[in-house]
């Protein structure tokens, strides 16, 4: 008798389910058609999107990036419209309510990863450093090998690869040897006391001009810069040439060895450091003083 009974109830449940997919079969092949619809129209939009990002941004992830963002928020509206059309509202809530509750975990569990991602957007939106660029960023120093969305990755000159968090490179003040092409080296000497300062400037700037690497538009300039414990000291200033690729370190070995040759054909002197102790000056004790009293004290 039970089993009947449960017999029963499965066929009345089944003929209500058959009598409810006739009623809606409507609205799915109206919502099958708005998905499948919906897709093409998508997908030719992220298309023309990706299309029109390319003239305005260079950046094929970011490109990219975008044209998928806009993607996946219409299929995400054609989704929504389907479900609407089989009357499956409370669906279409519980999921946006779900989607809001996991974006708020993922936001607070990724919040770095998040940071470095929009700071890769707007690096590559207003565009600081390209690919190729001699740049300094916090404690490094090289050339940039590439340019992500998450990360920069920077070759320095002693060889490394020094990957960047992007937000580290976006909050940072970025030193871009390349924009303007050109970079300047300053060497500070100091000559002697006894040497005529407008002929060692003159043979100073004659020697270095025309070292290569350097701007040809730009001068080679030198002004002295203090009186010191044993020398006058200069500083001698050059701009060298970024886009040629050139060493500096290479520039500036040159530098001194030229100088160092054209003060040793007129002998000009690069002093070493002295030190003059005066013992007995305005009430101190004078050497003499000092020995006998040292010779006193011993044979006491």
């Amino acid at each position: 008798m039970n089993i009947e009974h449960a017999y029963k109830l499965i066929l009345d449940k089944l003929s209500i389910w058959a009598k409810e997919f006739i009623r809606i079969l409507p609205n799915i092949a109206l919502a099958a058609l708005i998905l499948v619809l919906g897709f093409y129209l998508a997908k030719y939009i992220r298309n023309l999107l990706r299309r029109i990002l390319k003239r305005f941004i260079l950046n094929e992830a970011l490109d990219n990036l975008f044209s998928s963002v806009i993607y996946i928020f219409l299929l995400g509206i054609v989704v929504f419209i389907a479900l609407s059309v089989l009357q499956l509202d409370k669906a279409v809530t519980s999921i946006l309510a779900g989607a809001g509750i996991i974006g708020l975990a993922l936001a607070f569990a990724f919040q770095d990863i998040a940071s470095n991602f929009i700071s890769g957007i707007f690096l590559s939106v207003r565009k600081p450093l390209y690919v190729g660029d001699i740049v300094k960023i916090k404690d490094y120093m090289g050339k940039v090998e590439e340019i992500n969305l998450r990360d920069t990755v920077i070759k320095t000159y002693q060889g490394q690869m020094v990957i960047i968090p992007n937000k580290d490179v976006f909050q940072n003040p970025i030193e871009n040897y390349t924009l303007l092409g050109k970079r300047r080296l300053d060497m500070n000497v100091g000559i002697s006391y006894g040497e005529d300062l407008e002929s060692v400037k003159s043979l100073t700037i004659q020697a270095v001009k025309d070292i290569d690497g350097l701007v040809e538009e730009e001068e080679v300039t030198m002004f002295y810069t203090g009186f010191g414990d044993s020398s006058i000291n200069y500083v001698i200033r050059l701009w060298i040439n970024v886009h040629d690729n050139v060493n500096i370190l290479e520039v500036q070995s040159q530098c001194i060895l030229r100088i160092k040759k054209v003060y040793d054909e007129h002998n000009i002197m690069i002093p070493f450091p002295i030190r003059t102790l005066d013992f007995g000056i305005k009430g101190g004790v004078s050497l003499s003083e000092m020995q006998e009293k040292h010779r006193n004290e011993s044979k006491s």
